[in-house]
């Protein structure tokens, strides 16, 4: 009996790296989302606040590259923090027209205690892995990674 559409999509789509990767990259955010649930965050919030955490002082549109969301994005996820007392936004020293963002104490508490819980899923999941198969792993991103980047896929 031929397969269904649907069995032959799924049998083209398992073959795709990227299709592949894209699965277990939903999976992990669902994780991290669970994780962070009651903490009252979202992953991209717990991204800008672990981004500031580390590096403060940052504008919005150092923000949304690093965080890797649009400028419109992190300007939500901002006035968001902001009106939870986690970040403020102050006129730059350098440029008058740039606002730079801070942690609050209670920012900086936050971004420690809610990336315990994340870094637990993803010590869960490092944990499915012995540590050559994690150092090869590493590796095959790394080397995917660097392909897509030289931009050799033919268009």
């Amino acid at each position: 009996m031929p397969l269904s559409g649907h069995e032959q999509l799924q049998a083209e789509m398992s073959t795709r790296v990227g299709n592949g990767i894209k699965r277990v990259e939903q999976l992990l955010e669902q994780a991290k989302t669970r994780a962070l649930r009651s903490f009252s965050l979202t992953l991209p919030q717990y991204v800008t606040l672990m981004v500031l955490h580390y590096v403060p002082g940052q504008s919005a549109a150092q923000l949304s590259r690093t965080a890797l969301v649009s400028t419109q994005t992190i300007a939500t996820i901002l006035g968001n923090l902001e009106r939870k007392n986690l970040v403020t936004r102050d006129v730059s020293d350098l440029h008058a027209r740039v606002l730079v963002n801070e942690l609050t104490p209670e920012g900086h508490a936050l971004a420690v205690e809610s990336d315990e819980k994340v870094r637990a899923v993803e010590s869960d999941l490092r944990a499915e892995y012995t540590d050559t198969e994690f150092a090869q792993f590493q590796e095959f991103l790394e080397r995917a990674e660097a392909h897509l980047l030289a931009g050799r896929i033919a268009a």
